[in-house]
């Protein structure tokens, strides 16, 4: 693993970004330290707790890596970070190199990887491109989540290091691999599934495809409803 390096920190409030659909994901930089605890990072706020946040989702993780694709592919935009509504920013890590289950300190916290992001339509909203969620879905550059399992202060200045590995054959690209690329996969969809590192919502899912042998639709998700994210 490449030496790693915090790039940046990030926190954002709930906004509202016009018809009624509320928001977080234009996040701001912080310097000071904050209290990561295990429903997420300081005051740190989410626009639709439903689908968004909780303790297996406390933190987003996006490495710095993929901006440079990014912009490549729309040269048009700035692409400042964070872009993707990341809490957490690095260079050094990616989805080929980190493990579902992977344990790492962060300052005084320690916190576990638990899944891969799942893009949705908030991406969209934000930078007016449609496609975008699912080319970040197919492009594989989705960062991940984790769960804190020790609480502590965090900042830009301190280290993320990596002190435990369980679960070598299950990177966070090959989850989304199985995930979204392969995802009625009978071998692949049984690897989720046995790995109790990953999230509750994730296995769920693959016992369901296993039972089901159908997939469940994305459109939701990805291109969004008229009511989702809405304050009531």
């Amino acid at each position: 693993m490449d030496a790693v390096r915090v790039a940046g920190v990030f926190i954002g409030k709930a906004e509202e970004l016009g018809g009624g659909l509320c928001s977080a994901i234009d996040k701001k930089p912080v310097t000071q330290r904050l209290w990561l605890w295990p429903q997420g990072l300081g005051s740190d706020e989410q626009g639709d707790p439903r689908f968004h946040g909780g303790p297996e989702r406390a933190v987003h993780h996006y490495p710095a890596e993929h901006y440079a694709y990014w912009r490549q592919r729309y040269p048009h935009l700035a692409w400042p970070t964070p872009a993707f509504g990341e809490n957490l920013s690095t260079t050094g890590l990616t989805e080929r190199n980190v493990c579902i289950g992977d344990l790492f300190h962060w300052g005084g916290a320690l916190l576990q990887v638990s899944q891969p992001r799942s893009p949705c339509y908030r991406l969209s909203r934000r930078w007016t491109l449609p496609e975008l969620p699912q080319q970040v879905q197919d492009s594989g550059r989705c960062g991940w989540f984790y769960r804190v399992l020790q609480p502590g202060f965090v900042s830009v200045d301190d280290g993320i290091e990596l002190v435990q590995r369980s679960y070598p054959g299950l990177t966070v690209a090959r989850a989304m691999q199985q995930f979204y690329h392969d995802p009625l996969d009978r071998a692949g969809l049984r690897l989720l599934l046995d790995c109790p590192a990953l999230s509750a919502r994730w296995r769920d899912i693959a016992a369901r495809r296993l039972a089901s042998h159908q997939v469940e639709d994305w459109s939701a998700r990805l291109s969004g409803l008229p009511l989702e994210g809405k304050r009531a």
